[in-house]
């Protein structure tokens, strides 16, 4: 049984080995490139590209193309349909064609319906129509964007409402005739309606300043008081703006011209507003300066802010362009996030010492004319900037010091002091009494306390010491100077004061002394003792003792 098992057990493993040996290794294969989709020469691939080929074709007349955009089959009905959906969709539709999407799969506004996208909305007389776009696969052309069968069934009835002509059948004819596509009265109005229209608003300015300059003079008895101006020009920009938006639904203008038109009014509105931003910023900023003008590199600080608030909303104003014209700026900014990165590394010390000096100005630790010690040098500040601190040394020259190396340095403001230490140390001789030494200290104390120019409650006059050579008495005062001219002129009268006192109670100021030990030998017969030296009177008495001696 046991032979039999092995047998069995070592077919098993022939069997599986056998097997695995006929598995095929996979190799890998290249994918198989898609074909690209046909394209469209209609420049139907897209919702965007629909709505503006039909609006061209219809904008030439050429019916029998822009029949070609309607799902609907081909022949005069689609023709007399085509040219009914233009006059509609010229006096109707919103100018909003900007936002219709530029993709092959459009904006799926319904999900439930992948193949609709909707153009826009506009009012009949049985309630709003939504103007739509269908998906239609044309064959060897590919899937296409087509005005769908719904949006075209009301047309006819839509089309019977309209009261409006457009303005090209009221104009004369030479100021409908094409120059470039475009016709000649819409030249005219942008060369000539706009600047017009923006020298009227100006008139306006002036004529209501002259109003309200005249109400002021009159109130503040002021003849020689100007005109304020009320609409600054980024105002007037607004202003013209406003009145575009309000002729555009009020002339019969076409789908593209009333596009353009608003899309001018929009560039206009964004121009105006990042105007009108940016002089508020310059105001914001001279208000600060006037309000703190002794605030040292507040102009400084305050002009680099301003810019840095103008670039960041001129920035806004680019990117909020970009959007509105479909532009998707991430790339823009992770471009400039990078290179953000970039010039921050290169400008490292640059941006240190910028950011050190706006510190040292918004803290105020430094300002123009301080007398301070930035570490070995001492001197007067001329210059507080964002990148350096100028210093005008005792030497009379210029010290340039930037800022990343004042910020981390110890700054001793010497100008700033409200009162002087005035603390000298007094050494008495050795042959000063007691009597004598309160006499001194009395005295001194006396003379602090009736001088007019000291704190009274910080006066310290103290015997401190019995030092090698000295009785040490230590002087403690504040003075109040207005600078440290003034306070050496005080600290002078004092010292002289406090010499006539130690003079008058007879005592004298200690020499630098020492004590010298000499032995005798015994071949000179010199009695054993101790020499001490104080100064002169020291050796003269220590010569008299001699004498005596021998």
């Amino acid at each position: 049984m046991r032979f039999g098992t092995g047998i069995g057990v070592w077919l098993l493993l022939m069997l599986t080995g056998a097997a695995w040996t006929q598995v095929a290794v996979p190799t890998l294969t290249a994918p198989e490139a898609k074909p690209e989709a046909p394209k469209d020469a209609l420049g139907r691939s897209t919702p965007r590209g629909a709505v503006l080929g039909f609006l061209n074709a219809a904008q030439k007349g050429n019916t029998s193309t822009a029949a070609m955009y309607l799902n609907t089959p081909m022949g005069p009905d689609a023709e007399e349909l085509a040219r009914q959906l233009a006059v509609v969709l010229n006096l109707r539709l919103p100018a909003r064609l900007n936002e219709l999407s530029d993709v092959p799969e459009g904006s799926h506004p319904d999900p439930l319906r992948p193949d609709e996208d909707l153009v826009g909305t506009i009012t009949t007389a049985k309630g709003h129509l939504d103007i739509q776009l269908e998906r239609v696969d044309r064959g060897n052309v590919g899937r296409v964007w087509l005005f769908s069968r719904k949006t075209l069934k009301a047309i006819p009835d839509v089309s019977a409402e309209l009261t409006t002509q457009p303005i090209e059948k009221i104009l004369p004819k030479f100021l409908t005739k094409r120059i470039a596509s475009v016709p000649l009265f819409q030249w005219l109005a942008l060369f000539l309606g706009l600047p017009c229209l923006y020298l009227l608003t100006g008139l306006l300015n002036r004529a209501v300043g002259l109003g309200i300059g005249t109400i002021l003079r009159r109130l503040r008895n002021k003849p020689d008081l100007q005109n304020p101006s009320i609409f600054p020009a980024s105002l007037r920009l607004l202003l013209l703006a406003v009145t575009i938006r309000w002729l555009l639904p009020r002339i019969g203008l076409p789908l593209l011209a009333r596009q353009f038109w608003s899309t001018m009014a929009f560039i206009i509105t964004v121009g105006g507003c990042i105007w009108l931003l940016i002089l508020l910023n310059g105001w914001g900023e001279h208000y600060l300066v006037a309000r703190r003008p002794s605030m040292s590199g507040s102009g400084a600080v305050l002009r680099l802010a301003r810019r840095v608030i103008d670039g960041l909303v001129l920035f806004a104003g680019v990117l909020f362009t970009l959007y509105h014209f479909g532009v998707n700026p991430t790339a823009a900014l992770a471009g400039l996030g990078v290179g953000g990165i970039a010039v921050a590394l290169a400008a490292q010390k640059t941006l240190e010492n910028l950011i050190a000096g706006i510190s040292l100005i918004v803290d105020e630790a430094v300002h123009v004319g301080d007398f301070l010690k930035v570490g070995d040098t001492v001197g007067t500040v001329e210059e507080v900037g964002l990148r350096s601190t100028r210093i005008r040394t005792l030497d009379r020259t210029v010290l340039c010091v930037p800022n990343g190396q004042v910020s981390t340095m110890s700054l001793e403001t010497l100008s700033a002091r409200d009162k002087f230490w005035f603390h000298p140390v007094v050494n008495l001789r050795y042959q000063t009494t007691s009597n004598q030494m309160r006499s001194v200290i009395s005295e001194v104390r006396k003379l602090l306390f009736e001088h007019s120019s000291i704190e009274t409650s910080s006066v310290r006059v103290r015997f401190i010491n019995i030092a090698a050579s000295s009785f040490n008495v230590e002087i403690f005062a504040y003075v109040f100077a207005f600078d440290w001219g003034q306070f050496l002129e005080i600290q002078e009268g004092l010292l002289l004061n406090i010499l006539a006192i130690i003079e008058h109670a007879g005592a004298e100021i200690a020499l630098p002394s020492q004590t010298t030990y000499l032995a005798a030998d015994s071949s000179d017969r010199l009695p054993h003792g101790v020499l001490q030296l104080r100064g002169r009177r020291g050796v003269d008495r220590f010569r008299d003792e001699s004498k005596a001696s021998h």
